[in-house]
């Protein structure tokens, strides 16, 4: 469990209403939580919304009873993409998780102290129990001097930061185990913060980026349940990684089809084919990116027309260059034969399965808790939900792998 012995007096709830935040606000942004948690987007249709109305109440109940937790947010070795993306977070703006969710007493990339400062700033909120979140990667080589903040090593300033920590998040790539410059050879030895702190758990919130509204979901499944979300293998919250990028891409049809993009200005890249022949890695990665998105929902890698480069998985920089190259052997579903071996020649061959496969492969399949601990699988098409089939499967996918997304 989280504790929170130094929060500051006044409520959440009664820092909103004193804002002017209004009860119908406050409840719109809990059901958005609720739908993240329980099927993974912060805009469901119309009916699994009505579903979720109960669970957003209680949300927004017990978000309205905390009291604000004190916040120290570090910024190590890496780009500040990470705070970017939460800053540009379409279901959360900055100031409402700024200023009304949490007190964040620290972030040297947002705040106007600098200097004796600054520093005297994050010595107060170490003393006492706080919430942590680290941008960026821990550089060990030349005993930490890469990245030096107030002439402290970025792992001194870690640990003396961690020490009171009641809850640590590890935000982005480079947090997680180092990106891209921890990539062989690694010269200033970058690793992540689980490497450095082995005493306490450590919540992997992945991505370079992360989606912002992720970031802020995590933070707010903490202040609702008092305790982590749970992980996959890799230690990222499960409601957010626990499906691959491929299971839910628009363009996986096509995928199914053989109709695959072979260059960037060919009448596939045109008319919206897959990316897998030009590199991309989505199934490998694990990340709601396809139903989530960025900047209110606005666009996403691939639906901009560019590869996934896999960059939630671990050491994707090593694991996945060059990014342009085809992941090898990926079973196509809905035809026999990998993906290399459909081809275009074949549609016409394997119409029939397609068409009855794409039918599945559009309709996405949506898993949510019941308050009884039952699951019931709605099948969600636009804005119109029905009971579907009770397979806990995504039917569109081999779930082979499930067992990487478990603990």
């Amino acid at each position: 469990m989280f504790h929170g012995a130094n929060w500051q007096e006044e409520t959440l709830g009664e820092n909103l209403a004193r804002a002017g935040v209004s009860r119908r606000s406050f409840l719109k942004f809990c059901g958005g939580l609720a739908a993240i948690f329980a099927v993974g987007t912060p805009n469901p249709p119309a009916a699994i919304a009505q579903e979720l109305e109960p669970e957003a109440e209680k949300i927004a109940e017990k978000l309205a009873a905390q009291k604000k937790p004190l916040v120290a947010w570090l910024q190590l070795q890496e780009c500040t993409g990470c705070m970017e993306s939460m800053l540009r977070s379409g279901g959360t703006t900055a100031e409402e998780v700024v200023l009304e969710l949490m007190s964040m007493e620290y972030n040297d990339l947002l705040m106007a102290a600098s200097g004796e400062a600054a520093e005297k700033a994050l010595h107060d909120v170490n003393s006492q129990d706080h919430i942590l979140v680290v941008n960026g990667s821990i550089p060990l080589g030349e005993d930490g001097a890469f990245c030096t903040i107030g002439g402290k090593s970025a792992e001194q300033v870690l640990l003396e930061a961690a020490e009171n920590a009641t809850a640590i998040l590890a935000v982005g790539a480079c947090a997680v185990y180092g990106s891209v410059q921890a990539a062989k050879p690694n010269p200033t030895g970058a690793v992540g913060v689980d490497e450095i702190i082995k005493d306490k758990p450590v919540i992997n919130v992945s991505g370079c980026p992360p989606i912002g509204e992720v970031i802020t979901a995590t933070l707010a499944y903490i202040l609702t349940h008092g305790e982590a979300p749970k992980v996959d293998a890799e230690g990222r919250p499960l409601f957010a990684y626990d499906q691959r990028i491929h299971d839910s891409c628009p363009r996986r049809p096509h995928f199914d089809a053989g109709q695959f993009v072979r260059t960037f200005d060919d009448d596939g890249a045109r008319n919206g084919w897959c990316l897998y022949e030009v590199g991309c890695k989505g199934p490998s990665t694990f990340s709601p990116c396809p139903i989530i998105q960025w900047n209110l929902k606005s666009g996403w890698p691939i639906g901009q027309g560019h590869p996934c480069i896999g960059c939630t998985e671990k050491d994707f920089f090593d694991k996945f260059t060059p990014f342009y190259d085809t992941l090898p052997n990926v079973p196509g579903l809905g035809v026999e034969g990998t993906a290399e071996k459909v081809g275009l020649g074949m549609v016409g061959v394997a119409a029939a399965g397609v068409a009855a496969h794409g039918g599945l492969t559009v309709i996405k399949k949506l898993s949510m808790r019941r308050e009884n601990g039952e699951e019931k699988l709605l099948a969600a098409f636009g804005d119109e939900a029905e009971p579907a089939a009770t397979s806990t499967s995504m039917g569109t996918v081999d779930n082979a792998d499930s067992a990487k997304k478990d603990i």
